[in-house]
Order: C-alpha cells, then structure tokens, then sequence
C-alpha cells in the first residue's frame, strides 16, 4: 500500500513539473505569437506606404484669402489647388518647397528648403579659434577690417547715430599665404559668427544656372546662420573681367558673377551677414565688383616687412621647446622674403629636423636648414612660374 502511495506522490510531482514547463512553453508562444503580430502589422504599414502613389514637387506661389494656394509644379504650368487639413497654415509661405497629390496636385505637406551639397560641404565653422593675437605684422590692415566689418556686427548703432552706411564687402588683396584667410576667420572669432568659407571656383559649373543656384543658396545659408561672414575665396575666378567674345563657358561664369553682384546690391549694409573676398588678382577684377556699395573697401595684404616676420615668429615659437640662444632678430633677417605661410613651415621643418635627430629641443641650425630649405623651394617655385608664363 505504501508502495502504490510512493509511486502515486512521484507520478503526481512528474505531472506538476510538466504542467510547469507546458505552461512555460505556452508564455514564450503567446509572447512569440504577440512579437509576431506586431512586426506582421508593421510590414502590412510598411507595404500599405510603398504602395502609396509618388508625391510631385512643387513650390508656393501664393496663398489665396479662402486657404488655397497657388503651387508651379515641377510639371510644368501653375495650379490652383487645396491644402490637405494636416498642414499647418501658418507653413503655406510663399517660396515654400511642397509636396503634392500626382492626381489632385493637392498640397499634402511642406518640405525643409533644400540646399546643394556643394553649398553644405562649404567649411563652415560656428566660432573660429583663431584670434587677433595669432596674426603678426598686420597691424593696419586688422584695424581697417575691423571698421569694415566688425563694428558693424557689433555697433550698428553708431553707424545710425553718425548716418552713414558701412562698406558691404571687403576684399583682402595679396600674394599667397599672407595671411587673408586667417584674418577673416579671427574677425569672425571676435564677433562670434559663423564663419563660412567658399572657394570662387566651385561656384563655377557645367550647366547653364547651377553656378547661379549655388550662389542663392550660399548667401540663404548665411542668412540662416546669422550672425555669419561669408568668406569668398579666389573671388578672380568668377570675378574677372567680363569679354565681348566669349565661349559658352565665358557666359556661364557671368551669369554666376552676375548673380553674385545681385546678392551684394541685396543686402543691408548692417545687417547680420558681412561678406568678405580674397584674391591675389585685383587686377583683373571686374569694375562692377569694385564699385561703391558692393567690394568698396579693398585692404591689401603685403608680404611682411623685417617687424612682421618678427611678430610672426614670436607667435609659432610660442608653442614649441626651443634653446635658450636661438636669436628671433637674426632669424627674421635670413627669413627675407617669407610670408606668413613660409614661417609657419619654416617653425614646422625646424621641429621635423630636431625630431630626425632623436632631440626634444629645436637648435638655431635647425631653423637655419629649415629656412634655406623652404625659401629655396619657393624660389624653385617662382623661377619655374616665370619660364612657363615667359
């Protein structure tokens, strides 16, 4: 009898332990069965939304007073046509990109405003680090860019009170590596804007009005980044003379210059957006650029003088272990003829010869190869420009 009770308790704990793993089972199918519904319900929205019908892009013209809006698809011709009720009014502005019905035109949503990726790919940096500090010999011409473009970021009202207009553009002019684009970027520093940086010949394209587009679209994205200093470099490449006989690559690069001279005569002289450009060819610049109220104010960045090249030494040196008898005076003489550029890779060479030495300190005779090595390349340079343009 005990025996028949023994096996019954044992039969009964297997049966348990089975009803526990059973019901165990059935807790990971119902989860597994619920996992499975909503990823079921997520593709039949996925499916559901491919098989929508494609949405035609389009931009507002004008919003009519009974909440219609006049759309220019990229059909074609113009429509009247109604707003879906999940758009915002206050979105329907003129110029808006939208999205509309294939079959309805109806606007069924607004878009972002699209930009070029060449216009976004611009560099575009929201504070600079380079400050006034870091520019050597270049006394002046900082205290005319000063005038010219910081003053009026950062005091327009004196510009009120006296009642004048300050300069709308500014032109750095100057040889390579004298410093042009170190000193936009400090007075961008100094103002806290955002500094963007594009070079002329980009602008230049294949297609007839895509050198136009990417200048609107530069100057929108100023105007959304302000306070901003649009810095425009190689400006001669877009800003050269225009000629009576021209090729179909001539009249395009005038149409983007044309566009350019359009975007300065736009703009509030005080306003939140300062435009700056850079050549080392004023000289054949077109008059129209140089006119009053477009590049009035033209600074000329010259190669630093016996002081300048001091000045500029001091501030590389600053961040490098040198020895104690390294003389600035004499190395500023032997440097003759180095721009700002040159003497940054004269320090930079100085260091590499050390480091080649297995040294940590920079020696009087490393920046004396570094200097014969550097301005022995740039002359290298200048003789050959001189035989391929003779």
């Amino acid at each position: 009898m005990r025996d028949k009770i023994e096996v019954l308790e044992r039969r009964n704990g297997e049966l348990l332990e089975e009803i526990r793993r059973v019901e165990g089972e059935k807790r990971y199918v119902e989860s597994e069965l619920f996992r499975l519904q909503k990823e079921l319900k997520r593709m039949r929205a996925e499916m559901e939304r491919l098989k929508s019908p494609p949405l035609i892009i389009g931009a507002i013209k004008d919003v009519l007073a009974d909440g219609r809006v006049i759309v220019k698809s990229s059909t074609g011709p113009d429509f009247i046509v109604s707003t879906s009720e999940y758009v915002p009014m206050e979105d329907l502005i003129v110029g808006a990109r939208v999205a509309l019905n294939k079959q309805t035109l109806a606007v069924m949503g607004v878009l972002p405003p699209s930009l070029d990726p060449i216009v976004i790919g611009a560099e575009i940096i929201e504070k600079p680090a380079i400050s006034y500090g870091e520019i050597g010999g270049l006394e002046e011409q900082v205290l005319e860019v000063r005038e010219a473009v910081e003053d009026p970021l950062l005091r327009p009202e004196l510009y009120k009170k006296v009642g004048i207009e300050p300069p709308k553009g500014v032109l750095l002019v100057g040889p390579p590596g004298t410093g042009k684009t170190l000193l936009a970027k400090a007075v961008a520093h100094q103002t806290n804007a955002t500094f963007i940086r594009f070079v002329g010949s980009e602008l230049v394209q294949k297609y007839i009005g895509e050198g136009a587009r990417l200048v609107r679209e530069l100057f929108e994205l100023a105007k959304e980044k302000a306070p901003s200093i649009v810095f425009i470099d190689e400006l001669d490449s877009i800003g050269a003379k225009r000629l009576e006989v021209a090729t179909s690559g001539d009249r395009e690069v005038q149409r983007t210059l044309m566009q350019l001279l359009a975007e300065l005569d736009g703009f509030n002289p005080i306003g939140d957006v300062k435009i700056i450009g850079a050549t080392n060819r004023p000289d054949i610049l077109d008059e129209a650029l140089l006119r009053p109220g477009r590049f009035d104010r033209i600074i000329e960045i010259p190669v630093p003088g016996y002081e300048g090249r001091l000045e500029i030494l001091k501030i590389h040196i600053k961040k490098m272990a040198i020895e104690e008898n390294i003389s600035l005076p004499e190395l500023a003489l032997k440097a003759e003829g180095a721009t700002g550029a040159d003497i940054k890779a004269i320090c930079t060479e100085a260091g590499m010869f050390a480091i080649r030495d297995n040294r940590d300190h920079v020696s009087m005779l490393d920046f004396e190869r570094a200097i014969g090595k550097v301005l022995d390349n740039e002359a290298n340079k200048i003789v050959e420009s001189g035989v391929m343009f003779a």
